[in-house]
């Protein structure tokens, strides 16, 4: 990964405006805001922006089934969605929308750049028509019995029972999801992305496999699409949809809307440009061609196809930046399956915060897990409760209500400055470059491995001085030399905990808020590491900083999830 700029913008995927945030969704902008965080401890120009995922055939049907507008359904899900990030500490610089009048002046913008280019092809295409609904129906939209299998009541694309894939004509007895009645094939003039052209070939082949830092497994999988030079691997890419639609007409062509995936993450620019307007940034300097900044995005592997080949193309024909990289990370199991609603394991993010359970213990516990790689992780639920028990509350925690008390109780809050140099010290402090390396190679479960383990060296030290013993001997004999000891030993376990928080903050946001008011300290930044207690500023009594996870708190959770269905 090649050195940050010190101006960066920072996407994650676009939720869907059809349905609900879930904690599978949660991987990604809980790995992305650390990532954030963690940068702006740096004192990066950083802005992680996001938005709703508005358009699409789905959306509409919704609406129409719910009897309201498809503008009025997305924007009671945005506040949803909205709610849900908030809870979970997601720190968006701006959350908007991909049905905003930005996202249609540049979707617009880039379409119009594109056709400019000569990449811009218009073709008749067969498709299946719902002759009730006067629709055509996407693949999803139709479903029938599998061709392979005969499993009934499968989609147009694929057999969830035996996993087969195939064409909607391929289905037997097909008939529309939308009204039941049999679907008939209809001829309609679409609109094509030529990412066959062989610019765009040879575009694709050095963006994903010389100069873009992509993951390996990333790259890899970009090499079977692109191919060798020579090979001519890419289709043309069908970026319109007929009427009845929700989404934005194709200029010129009345009727035709740009399907969703064409917009969408052209919806991270509307974005952009909607928080650049509010806060004086210079869109253009970001987006152009030569900008000197930085362009990241966290996304889930099954949406690299889009990422990776049709938007980096979309931008460079359209003489706009391309993505620094972009970011993939794997799929998210319970207790070693699939989600499942039948199970309750299919989880809410709003039943989550409403069952009880502290948002920062499911930040760690992804934290814990995270690698940057694109391999799946689990939530294994038993583990989720005795990792967050003994790691935060036994391991972390712990080191501050272990020693606050005594150095409240018998110095008034203050530290002693020549503790502050304790080799102790010394090696936490100088770990902070190892741990920052981490954090932006987004290695988290290393970085987490590596913070409790130093939080075990604060207790093995703990333990061996015991402030505890000291303080009951000094209450029967107060000896200059004991109150010395026992200064010594809190200051050093608490500026341990301090040098501990400032390493956690990316992940525990809320947490080391609670931890700068106990230790009346400044606002702790990266480079804090280096600016110890001081004995003008006496620390607050120890207040309670996070609870335990309860089995019982698990139980209820997945009971929600069931009864939800």
């Amino acid at each position: 990964m090649k050195p940050l700029s010190n101006q960066i913008l920072v996407t994650s995927a676009l939720p869907y405006a059809n349905g609900q945030i879930h904690i599978g969704h949660l991987v990604e902008y809980i790995q992305t805001d650390i990532w954030v965080r963690f940068l702006r401890m740096q004192h990066k120009e950083i802005y992680y922006i996001g938005a709703d995922d508005t358009h699409g055939t789905p959306i509409m049907l919704r609406a129409q089934a719910e009897n309201i507008t498809p503008k009025e359904l997305i924007d009671r899900v945005w506040l949803e969605h909205k709610r849900d990030f908030d809870d979970f500490h997601i720190s968006f610089d701006h959350y908007g929308s991909t049905d905003s009048p930005e996202n249609k002046e540049l979707a617009s913008q880039i379409y119009l750049a594109l056709q400019n280019n000569d990449l811009i092809e218009k073709k008749a295409i067969e498709q299946a028509y719902d002759p009730v609904k006067e629709m055509f129906l996407p693949d999803r939209f139709i479903k029938g019995e599998c061709p392979k299998c005969h499993a009934k009541d499968q989609y147009g694309d694929s057999c969830e029972k035996c996993g087969a894939t195939y064409s909607p004509t391929d289905l037997l007895n097909p008939y529309s999801a939308v009204s039941g009645a049999t679907p008939i094939r209809k001829v309609s003039e679409h609109y094509f992305f030529k990412l066959s052209d062989p610019r765009c070939e040879a575009f694709l082949r050095d963006w994903t496999q010389v100069s873009t830092p992509l993951q390996t497994e990333a790259k890899n999988k970009m090499k079977e699409w692109v191919g060798e030079p020579g090979e001519s691997k890419l289709g043309d890419w069908d970026i319109s949809r007929d009427a009845p639609y929700f989404g934005f007409e194709i200029p010129g062509a009345p009727g035709k809307y740009f399907y969703v995936w064409l917009d969408a993450p052209v919806g991270y620019f509307g974005s952009f440009k909607a928080f650049c307007e509010k806060n004086n940034l210079n869109f253009q300097e970001w987006i152009g061609p030569n900008t000197t900044t930085d362009m990241y995005h966290f996304i889930g592997k099954d949406i690299l196809y889009f990422h990776t080949l049709f938007w980096p193309a979309m931008l460079k024909f359209a003489d706009l930046r391309t993505p620094t990289n972009v970011f993939a990370h794997g799929f998210l199991t319970v207790d070693g399956e699939k989600m499942s609603k039948s199970r309750g394991t299919f989880i809410t993010a709003h039943s989550f915060i409403e069952s009880g359970l502290s948002p920062e213990w499911l930040r760690y516990y992804f934290a814990a897990k995270l690698n940057n790689s694109l391999e799946d992780l689990d939530l294994n639920l038993n583990d989720f409760i005795a990792r967050v028990n003994s790691d935060l509350l036994g391991k972390y925690i712990n080191i501050a209500s272990r020693s606050a008390g005594f150095l409240v109780k018998n110095f008034g809050g203050k530290v002693l400055a020549s503790a502050l140099n304790n080799p102790l010290l010394v090696n936490l402090r100088e770990r902070s470059k190892e741990v920052a390396a981490l954090y932006e190679q987004r290695e988290f479960a290393k970085t987490i491995r590596l913070i409790m383990e130093m939080a075990d060296s604060v207790n093995i030290f703990v333990d061996s001085n015991k402030p505890w013993d000291i303080a009951k001997q000094l209450k029967a004999s107060d000896s200059s030399e004991l109150r010395h000891e026992l200064q010594s030993v809190c200051t050093v376990t608490l500026e341990a905990f301090r040098i501990l928080s400032i390493y956690l903050k990316p992940v525990l946001p809320t947490l080391a808020k609670g931890v700068e008011a106990f230790l009346n300290i400044p606002e702790m930044h990266w480079e804090s590491v280096h600016v110890p207690l001081s004995e003008d500023r006496p620390i607050n009594p120890y207040k309670h900083l996070m609870s335990r996870v309860e089995t019982e708190m698990i139980d209820r959770l997945l009971e929600a999830n069931k009864s939800s269905m």
